[in-house]
């Protein structure tokens, strides 16, 4: 099995409660096509470099997926049609951080030094 990690970026305007949506629906569809979701992380309402769609923030989800090519096929079919997102990327890695979380609040990471 290949090791992938997937970005997501939807709308700025998209609710909490759309993004927890979003996030079970590309879960179902990578074990659907006999793919594993090892961690799934939510970065949170980001500033983009510059505007896509009109947006100036997008809200990231990131998953780490082992899987093989058909499965990244499949996801990115979907999410080339859903009007929620503003883009996507798939990443084929070697092994898995599993340990760091980059888009921690970095006052927590402050007091636990």
């Amino acid at each position: 099995m290949n090791l992938y990690e997937h970005t997501i970026i939807a709308r700025q305007d998209t609710s909490p409660a759309e993004i927890k949506q979003l996030t079970d629906k590309y879960s179902k569809i990578v074990e659907k096509n006999q793919g594993e979701v090892v961690k799934t992380e939510n970065w949170g309402l980001i500033n983009l470099s510059y505007l896509i769609k009109k947006n100036k923030k997008g809200s990231y989800i990131h998953f780490k997926i082992k899987g093989n090519g058909k499965l990244i096929g499949e996801l990115e079919k979907n999410e080339a049609l859903d009007k929620k997102l503003l883009r996507y990327l798939t990443v084929k890695v070697k092994k898995f951080d599993i340990e760091t979380n980059y888009f921690d609040n970095k006052d927590n990471s402050d007091k636990k030094n």
